[in-house]
C-alpha cells in the first residue's frame, strides 16, 4: 500500500466482472452513499484476529475449513439455512481437528457472498437475448427483461441479509449451541444414517471416547467455556468494488483500512489482473485477503501477485486456493508450491476443489462429481507433501441442505437424481452428507500423510 491509496483507487484500474449496465447510474451512486453510512458488518479486530489464525495455518500449526453456499440467494434466506450450514461446518471442524490434531480455522462463505461472475455477461432462450443472472445482490434469476436489469436497491437488501445472518451466527457461535458434545452428537447420527457410516465409526468412536475423558478429569463446558463457544468468521469475493468501498472504514486503534463487509475477502481467478481493479482494491485493505489459482498462472506470475497483496510477507495475510480440477493439479500445483517455498513466501496454501471440477451431465444439468473433487484434494496433500509445504486448508462450496446438485457420495446420487432437489442459484454444491463424508475422507488421508510423514522421520 502506498501512501496515495484510497478506497475508491480501484476505479482507476481496468475492472472486469463488475456490471456496467445498470440503467441509472446515479441512482447507484446513491445507494453507495447509503451504504457508506451504515454500521460496519465486522469489525477491525475481528478481522486481526482471523489474520493471526491463518498465520498459525500460514506456519503449519492449524488447518482452514472454508465452505458455503456459492451464491446466496433471498428466497433461500432462512433461519434454519443458516443453521444448517453453521453447524456442518462444526462437524467437519471437529473430525478434521481431532485427525490432525490441529486447531481448524472455520471460515463461511457466508453473509456476503451473493455475487458471481459469469462466463458470458449475456443469455439467449428461444432466441431472446438478457444479462446474465450475476447474484442476487444485482440482479433476479427468472428471465424477463424487469428481473435482469440491475437494481442498485438489491445491494441494501443484501447488506440487510448480511447483517441479520451475523447476528444469527454470532448467537450460535457463543450461545451454547456450538457445545462440543452437541457437535459430535450431530456426527454420530449421520455415521449411524450413512451407507458407508462403518467405515467412519471408529475415528467417532475415538472422539467420544477423548469427550468422555475430559468430563472425567474434569474438562467441561461448565470449567471451560470454550467447549460450548467457537470463533467463526465469514468471507465473500471482492467482486462489486463499489459496495466494498462503501464498507471500508478506517480503523480508529491502528488507522488502517479494513473492508467491514467480511473478515476475508478474496480474489476470484476471472478478477486476478495485476493491474486489475479487484488487485488495487484488496492491496490497501488490511483484513486478511484470499485469492484463487487455476491452471494459467506461471510461477513467476504467482510471486508477483503474491508480492502486490502481500509486501511485508506477512503470515496469515494472503490465502491461495489452488482450483485446477483433479486431471491438472498433478501437473501444475508442484512448480507453483515450490516457487513460494524457493522464493521464502509467507501464505497459505489451500485447495479449492469445486471449480476446476463442473461438468454438465447428458441431462442438462451442472454438476460436479464428488470422486473428483475427492481426488483434487487428495493430490492436493500429496503434492503439498512432496514440496514440503503445509497443506493448509480446503475450501467448499456447500449446504446444509439435503439438496441433489453433485453426484455420487455415500448415497450415489445418480444423473437421474439430480432433477430431484436441485436448488442452486448458479453453481452445484455438495449437500450435508456428502460435504461430512468428505471431511471424514481428508481426515483419514491427513492421518495417513501423516503416519508416512513420522515413518520417515524414523528412518
Amino acid at each position: 500500500m502506498t501512501e496515495r491509496w484510497a478506497p475508491s483507487s480501484w476505479r482507476s484500474k481496468p475492472a472486469k466482472h463488475i456490471p456496467a449496465d445498470y440503467p441509472d447510474t446515479a441512482a447507484l451512486a446513491q445507494v453507495e452513499d447509503t451504504l457508506r453510512g451504515m454500521p460496519p458488518l465486522v469489525f477491525a479486530g475481528e478481522a486481526r484476529r482471523l489474520k493471526s489464525l491463518l498465520g498459525d495455518v500460514a506456519n503449519g500449526k492449524a488447518f482452514l475449513l472454508q465452505g458455503g453456499d456459492c451464491a446466496e440467494s433471498f428466497k433461500e434466506f432462512s433461519a434454519n439455512n443458516i443453521r444448517d450450514t453453521f453447524r456442518l461446518l462444526l462437524q467437519m471442524a471437529v473430525v478434521l481437528t481431532f485427525a490432525g490434531g490441529k486447531p481448524v480455522v472455520k471460515v463461511g462463505r457466508i453473509a456476503g457472498q451473493f455475487a458471481k461472475p459469469r462466463s458470458s455477461p449475456v443469455e439467449v432462450k428461444d432466441g431472446v437475448e438478457l444479462p446474465s443472472y450475476r447474484g442476487d445482490n444485482i440482479n433476479g434469476m427468472d428471465f424477463t427483461a424487469e428481473e435482469r436489469t440491475p437494481d442498485p436497491q438489491r445491494l441494501l437488501r443484501a447488506y440487510g441479509q448480511a447483517a441479520s445472518t451475523l447476528n444469527l451466527l454470532r448467537a450460535f457461535a457463543t450461545g451454547g449451541y456450538a457445545d462440543l458434545h452437541n457437535v459430535h452428537r450431530w456426527t454420530l447420527d449421520f455415521v449411524e444414517g450413512s451407507p458407508q457410516g462403518a467405515r467412519y465409526r471408529a475415528l467417532s468412536d475415538k472422539i467420544g471416547e477423548t469427550l468422555d475423558f475430559m468430563s472425567a478429569v474434569g474438562v467441561t463446558p461448565e470449567s471451560h467455556p470454550t467447549l460450548h463457544q467457537v470463533e467463526f468468521f465469514t468471507s465473500h469475493e471482492a467482486l462489486l468494488l463499489g459496495f466494498e468501498e462503501a464498507m471500508t472504514r478506517v480503523d480508529s486503534t491502528s488507522s488502517d483500512w479494513y473492508d467491514t463487509s467480511a473478515h476475508l475477502l478474496w480474489i476470484g481467478e476471472r478478477t486476478r489482473q495485476l493491474d486489475g481493479a479487484h488487485i488495487e482494491f484488496c492491496k490497501g485493505i488490511k483484513n486478511p485477503i484470499g485469492m484463487k489459482v487455476g491452471p494459467s498462472v506461471e510461477p513467476e506470475e504467482l510471486i508477483r501477485l503474491i508480492d502486490a497483496l502481500n509486501p511485508a510477507n506477512e503470515a496469515g495475510r494472503l490465502t491461495l486456493y489452488g482450483r485446477f480440477g483433479s486431471d491438472k493439479i498433478e501437473a501444475r500445483l508442484p512448480a507453483l508450491m515450490a516457487a513460494t517455498k524457493r522464493e521464502g513466501r509467507s501464505v497459505v496454501w489451500a485447495t479449492d476443489p469445486m471449480h476446476g471440477n463442473t461438468l454438465t451431465a447428458n441431462n442438462g444439468y451442472k454438476t460436479r462429481p464428488f470422486e473428483r473433487i475427492l481426488s483434487e484434494v487428495k493430490s492436493f496433500i500429496d503434492v503439498a507433501r512432496a514440496e514440503g509445504v503445509h497443506p493448509g486448508g480446503v475450501h467448499f462450496e456447500m449446504t446444509g441442505q439435503n439438496v441433489t446438485e453433485c453426484l455420487g457420495g455415500a448415497r450415489m446420487l445418480s444423473e437421474g437424481d439430480l432433477g430431484d432437489r436441485y436448488h442452486t442459484h448458479c453453481d452445484p454444491r455438495l449437500n450435508a452428507d456428502q460435504s461430512l463424508e468428505l471431511a471424514f475422507l481428508v481426515a483419514e488421508k491427513l492421518k495417513e500423510t501423516q503416519g508416512s510423514g513420522r515413518a520417515q522421520a524414523a528412518e
